[in-house]
């Protein structure tokens, strides 16, 4: 399956909606996009994953390698999920401890960092 990325401005929020599998194959594309948006300024990612069918280990790093770089700049990374099947993968690997998670974009969006 394909991953699919849109992205859009938000209160002073770059929104990046993510939808199918981020696996060992379609990873490097959502890497490249956040690779992208830190590169243009854009700090303060909130990633839109309500219509992530399926996330492995690539994928996971590929959200830690996010989050690391908008920190180097102050930033911050939100993940929006209410999946349970994806959570889970947060909650087994510690992750939930790492990544602020909302139910909502607009959870996400008010939201203090």
């Amino acid at each position: 399956m394909d991953l699919k990325l849109e992205t859009r401005d938000e209160n002073g929020r770059t929104i990046v909606k993510v939808g199918g599998e981020i696996d060992v194959y379609t990873a490097p594309k959502l890497r490249e996009q956040l690779v992208e948006l830190v590169g243009a300024g854009k700090y303060h990612l909130i990633v839109d994953m309500e219509d992530v069918d399926f996330l492995d280990s690539a994928g996971l790093g590929v959200l830690v390698g996010g989050l690391k770089r908008v920190r180097a700049h102050d930033g911050s990374l939100r993940l929006v999920c209410t999946q349970e099947r994806i959570l889970k993968i947060f909650r087994i690997t510690g992750l939930t401890k790492v990544f602020p998670i909302s139910d909502s974009v607009e959870q996400a969006v008010t939201a203090v960092d």
